[in-house]
């Protein structure tokens, strides 16, 4: 349901900017994609139903939305695939920063996001 009123256009310039920044992500290492697709579609719903309807139906996006919206959850799948991307992050990290805590203090970030990830549950499986 959109947001009446004056703020309706800031929702939909969230919307699009996450969801700007959530592709991007798909490709640039470090720069995560589920979390601003979610993002997304949480503004969407408040600015632009036209584009949170387009998510929801989305191949790729559809069904990360609605595990979260439903239960609040993330598929193992995803779950391994972040970890991979922030352990890779993390080499690389330590590989080019020019100090070693400058490496570290992200890794530190990315592993609390990753132990906070695997603390949420995974969609329930369907009936067969």
């Amino acid at each position: 349901m959109p947001t009446p009123g004056r703020w309706r256009w800031a929702w939909w310039l969230l919307a699009y900017a996450s969801l700007g920044l959530g592709v991007i992500g798909i490709v640039i290492p470090g720069l995560p994609t589920v979390p601003f697709v979610l993002l997304s579609a949480f503004a969407a719903a408040r600015g632009s139903q036209r584009l949170h309807g387009w998510l929801l139906a989305h191949r790729q996006f559809g069904p990360m939305i609605r595990d979260w919206q439903a239960h609040g959850a993330v598929s193992r799948r995803a779950k391994w695939l972040a970890v991979s991307m922030m352990s890779a992050c993390a080499v690389i990290m330590f590989l080019t920063a020019p100090r070693w805590w400058m490496a570290a203090t992200g890794t530190a970030i990315m592993t609390v996001v990753a132990v906070w990830l695997w603390a949420r549950p995974e969609p329930p499986r369907p009936p067969r």
